[in-house]
């Protein structure tokens, strides 16, 4: 079977979901495998992709096994396939910069979490440089082709780090946070420049509030509906929520969610009649997500009408099947040989791309793009 070697920085809740998902669909027919986009990409099947490399700073899952990793707090995603086997890849220690909100460290069940060496604040250049080369040489030596993202929102620093390493490694890139790198002109250039493909920023779930929020405000746009003003409203309990408890660290979330549904209209509304965001951490809530959504509009003859929903999801899984579709993708365009962003792929799986399209014209640009045609 061919194969496609992946490293993960960050394992997480959206970690532990795609790695169950690659031994879950692995006995599965087509017609059994519910819950995906595509089942065949070009002869990859979602158990095509191998993890060969890790990276964390969690001490309860540095130099464990990926298997065993994947399961350990503070984790908490629905456990759907526990028989994940041994898969002899040690999670090594990444490197943190911002990749953690301090406040975290106040919260009981975290409080003991960080590697005793990331304690200290200060930086400096030749400890980055020293974290570049231990990366860079793990990435040659796992022989991974591509580098998924799963960091923190807000990992500014650390995000441009690893798009770093993957740049020296020659390792292309799934940047699943909405750090802008893919959508950088600056950073697409790079990558274009070094034919490394990159997929990005920040993974749009498979039915998750943006894409919902997405197609509503395009469907009153297609209907003749004139939408006044919206919000969306997040709640969750599981550590991205936690994390998010900082707002300093949303300001390019923000950009990404509120973008994501202002393309879909003619005119973008006043930012004073937009709100996108999360909205609170809720402990027991775990890695079930809660979308409140209402958008307020006018119809025929100018006569007011509101839709309010209330979305209820489990996050993870929810982004497993758009990372599984991307990592393939990724995988052709590095045996075409093409590099830079990925037009298709990343607008159709992700919320801030380089190029925003509607969802269904986007759908059709991938399977083009599977099918071997040029990007548009």
């Amino acid at each position: 079977m061919k194969r496609i070697k992946v490293a993960i920085v960050g394992i997480g809740n959206c970690a532990s979901s795609l790695i169950q998902g690659i031994y879950y669909y692995k006995d599965k027919k087509p017609d059994d495998a519910i819950g995906l986009m595509h089942w065949d990409i070009n002869g990859y099947k979602p158990h095509s992709i191998e993890v060969v490399a890790a990276f964390d700073i969690d001490k309860r899952k540095v130099d464990k096994d990926v298997s065993q990793a994947i399961f350990e707090p503070p984790n908490c995603t629905k456990v759907f396939f526990r028989e994940v086997p041994f898969m002899d890849v040690r999670v090594k220690i990444g490197f943190l910069l911002d990749g953690v909100a301090r406040h975290m460290l106040n919260y009981p069940v975290d409080k003991t979490f960080l590697i005793d060496e990331y304690l200290d604040d200060f930086v400096s250049d030749t400890e980055i440089e020293k974290a570049k080369e231990r990366i860079v040489n793990e990435l040659k030596e796992s022989k991974a082709e591509i580098l998924l993202n799963y960091l923190p929102v807000g990992s500014q620093k650390a995000t441009e780090f690893y798009a770093e390493c993957c740049l020296e490694a020659g390792v292309a890139m799934i940047n699943c946070l909405p750090v802008f790198i893919a959508s950088n002109p600056l950073w697409a250039r790079r990558f274009e420049e070094k034919r490394i493909p990159i997929v990005g920023d920040d993974i749009k779930s498979q039915l998750g509030a943006t894409i919902i929020h997405r197609s509503l405000a395009r469907l009153f746009d297609r209907r003749g509906i004139k939408l006044d003003r919206t919000y969306q409203l997040n709640t969750g309990g599981n550590t991205d929520f936690l994390n998010m408890l900082n707002r300093d660290r949303l300001a390019s979330k923000k950009i990404s969610k509120t973008e994501a549904v202002q393309s879909q209209l003619k005119k973008p509304l006043d930012p004073d009649n937009i709100h996108i965001g999360p909205s609170d951490y809720v402990p027991w809530q775990k890695d079930n997500k809660l979308c409140f959504l209402r958008m307020e509009g006018r119809m025929f003859g100018d006569v007011p009408m509101n839709l309010e929903l209330r979305l209820s999801v489990e996050d993870s899984p929810n982004s497993a099947g758009s990372a599984i579709d991307a990592i393939r993708c990724c995988k052709l365009a590095l045996e075409r040989g093409v590099g830079g962003p990925l037009t298709s792929i990343s607008a159709y799986t992700m919320k801030h791309p380089l190029k925003q399209f509607p969802d269904e014209l986007a759908r059709d640009m991938v399977d083009e793009f599977i099918q071997g045609k040029r990007e548009r």
